[in-house]
């Protein structure tokens, strides 16, 4: 019996050729996946991006609860009580609090307060409850962490989300035109796939936005980046002329279910994340974001804020105006139905009436 014995100079050249095919998949495919992300990114960007419309809603009347409360939790249960929401039962929720850090209220969401409107929206027979956001000057995910949001999620059996962390599937691109976003922005589809989005915001001045209320809590829902794209929306909007018009132009894209404002405690000057702390004494509550904001400038204004805020008439302000003419909420004044249920809640409304007239 004979044997043929193989090519042992052809055998080495292919085994060098096969180590170093294998040494290139083992080093290209990184390269390869962040290639095919940003084309999935460009494509999303690009050929998929929807445009920014206008809404219809300036012609209703913003109601707007206003309950005097030293206590949270208390002032939450009445200021719902009172505005009775509808289009909260059965519906799949998303619940977005303000996290831009983890320090105390009105740096950031109170956590018994958050607790308690959590317990509300399930006893009105809300559907799953996703809760969410994007912070601004802290990690994510640890400033949940230290709020205790992770533990309420599991404790009521709610979907937290970090949005810093979701994939570009999870974006929706929104295009330039009609914005003053140099390149449209990102949305997080989780979001707008909620059947109710509830925006659960403080009262409170920022040392860039001038002030940070419902529409600027907005901010939260927007990517700073998107997976496969390099472009910063944030450092965008955060170095623009146009800032106030563009964070009116996000809040197109959506439309909340119910507005919760923290101003038991109210920064009047700095912000966002520390500044000027009085006592607000005060829960408002809406639909209307317009009319919610307006009413809180009239608030910050009544205790005496910065310049920025407190000059001119609040209609007049570059993010209200851009909100009504993007018809995201009341118009006027007389759009505006303050409720109240008491003595001390109609004191205060009183007292910033004038402030709103105008």
């Amino acid at each position: 019996m004979s044997y043929k014995f193989p090519n042992l100079k052809h055998k080495r050249r292919s085994i060098l050729q096969l180590t170093g095919l294998a040494v290139g998949a083992a080093i290209f495919p990184p390269t390869f996946y962040a290639v095919k992300t940003s084309l999935k990114a460009t494509k999303a960007k690009y050929a998929d991006a929807k445009k920014v419309a206008p809404l219809s809603l300036s012609n209703e009347i913003g109601k707007v609860v206003l309950v005097y409360s030293e206590d949270r939790v208390n002032g939450t249960r009445r200021a719902l009580d009172l505005l009775q929401p509808d289009g909260i039962k059965g519906k799949r929720i998303f619940l977005k609090p303000n996290y831009n850090t983890a320090d105390p209220a009105p740096a950031a969401t109170d956590t018994k307060m958050l607790e308690a409107l959590i317990q509300e929206l399930q006893n009105a027979g809300a559907g799953q409850i996703s809760i969410g956001d994007r912070s601004g000057m802290a990690q994510t995910r640890q400033a949940m962490e230290a709020k205790g949001v992770f533990k309420l999620a599991d404790r009521y059996g709610l979907n937290a989300i970090v949005l810093d962390e979701l994939s570009i599937k999870d974006w929706q691109y929104f295009s330039a035109e009609g914005t003053h976003w140099q390149q449209g922005f990102a949305f997080a589809r989780p979001i707008l796939d909620a059947e109710a989005v509830v925006n659960m915001c403080c009262l409170k001045t920022h040392g860039g936005a001038r002030y940070t209320l419902s529409l600027k809590n907005t901010v939260g829902m927007v990517a700073k980046y998107v997976p496969g794209d390099r472009f910063n929306y944030m450092n965008d909007l955060h170095t623009s002329k146009y800032m106030q018009l563009m964070i009116a132009e996000i809040n197109s894209v959506y439309q909340p279910s119910l507005v919760l404002m923290d101003g038991v405690e109210a920064f009047v000057k700095g912000g966002p994340e520390a500044g000027d702390k009085v006592a607000a004494n005060v829960i408002l509550a809406g639909t209307d974001r317009v009319a919610v904001d307006v009413v809180a400038l009239g608030i910050l204004r009544s205790l005496g804020t910065t310049p920025e805020v407190a000059q001119g008439s609040i209609w007049n302000l570059e993010q209200i105006r851009r909100a009504i003419e993007l018809g995201l909420g009341a118009a006027n004044s007389e759009q505006i139905e303050l409720i109240t249920a008491d003595a001390a809640s109609q004191k205060i409304a009183d007292g910033i009436r004038p402030y709103i007239m105008t």
